[in-house]
């Protein structure tokens, strides 16, 4: 009886063994390890260069055929207005997420610009090319 009593307490101590504990976890890295992606070097001014391509391809068709002479100058400083208001917005939630963030001035002057002027030509071509504010 004292046998089975000691060989119960050998397997109970064998099973805690087998528990992962502080300094086996942290040795088999299960505990904290983030999964994190490599972003590519590039990728802001591929993030950019696309936003400029599409904003010049909206421009395009905005500048394509006559503008209405009636208030244009106006319409394009509330465009702008509306575009520039937007892009803050998508700046603030990228902020929030912790997105914002660029390890040069050049990268944070080249996205935002990039990301402003999307937003003016969007405006610009919704509010020109839908036909529902011009009489």
């Amino acid at each position: 009886m004292a046998w089975d009593l000691l060989e119960i307490l050998g397997n109970v101590f064998n099973l805690l063994d087998l528990l992962p504990n502080g300094s086996s976890s942290a040795d088999l890295n299960y505990v904290d390890r983030k999964i994190k992606k490599k972003k590519s070097k590039y990728f802001t001014e591929k993030v950019s260069i696309a936003f400029l391509a599409v904003s010049s391809v909206l421009l395009f068709f905005v500048f394509k055929g006559s503008l209405p002479a009636e208030h244009y100058p106006q319409t394009f400083v509330v465009a702008s207005l509306i575009g520039i208001a937007i892009s803050f917005v998508l700046f603030f939630l990228l902020y929030i997420l912790e997105l914002y963030y660029f390890k040069s001035l050049f990268k944070l002057l080249f996205f935002s610009g990039s990301v402003i002027l999307f937003f003016i030509s969007l405006v610009c071509w919704v509010y020109f090319r839908s036909g529902l504010f011009i009489k």
